[in-house]
């Protein structure tokens, strides 16, 4: 259990790297007349992405389930890809990469790395790692809680407000001088 709490660890302290890279590209976003959307939704997500953590650690602590190697080594591989593909998203958006929801008019929308063939790939390494991390040693309820929850707030809130942003006037006209 001590290697899957340093894992949990390590994790978190990704988080917060990532949070530094949000905040700098964020300032450099608003400093270019970037606008937010979406703002309500952002709380919830932050509590959410911390209880992932948080709960990763309680069920494994608390129920103490067996590791089971079978699923355990293979949910590793799918966290380390997953983390993969998260950075491959914040080096390919660069400057432009934020947990919050900036557009930044006249900007064209990007099309290289990992935008080449999904509009979202971003989403797909938080969704693969949401279920991965916990099953990583067996937390199915963490697994399962955190990706319902997940779904709604995805599915419900944060992709429909990127998408509403995107399509903005701005974000559109942007779009069509790039091509």
């Amino acid at each position: 259990m001590i290697w899957y709490t340093v894992l949990i660890l390590a994790t978190g302290a990704e988080r917060i790297a990532e949070l530094v890279v949000s905040a700098r590209n964020a300032r450099w976003s608003f400093a270019r007349g970037g606008v937010e959307y979406g703002r309500g939704h952002f709380p919830p997500m932050v509590a959410l992405h911390s209880g992932l953590l948080l709960a990763c650690l309680a069920e494994v602590w608390l129920l103490d389930p067996p590791f089971l190697p079978w699923l355990g080594w293979p949910m590793l591989v799918l966290v380390l890809a997953s983390q993969s593909l998260r950075w491959w998203c914040i080096a390919t958006l660069g400057p432009r990469w934020n947990t919050r929801v900036i557009v930044v008019p006249g900007l064209p929308l990007v099309e290289r790395g990992p935008y080449r063939w999904l509009r979202h790939p971003n989403y797909v390494a938080v969704v693969v790692e949401g279920f991965a991390l916990p099953l990583v040693h067996t937390a199915w309820i963490t697994a399962l809680a955190f990706t319902v929850l997940n779904a709604v707030l995805l599915l419900g809130f944060r992709l429909p407000c990127e998408n509403r942003a995107l399509a903005t006037p701005a974000a559109a006209s942007a779009s069509s001088a790039s091509a």
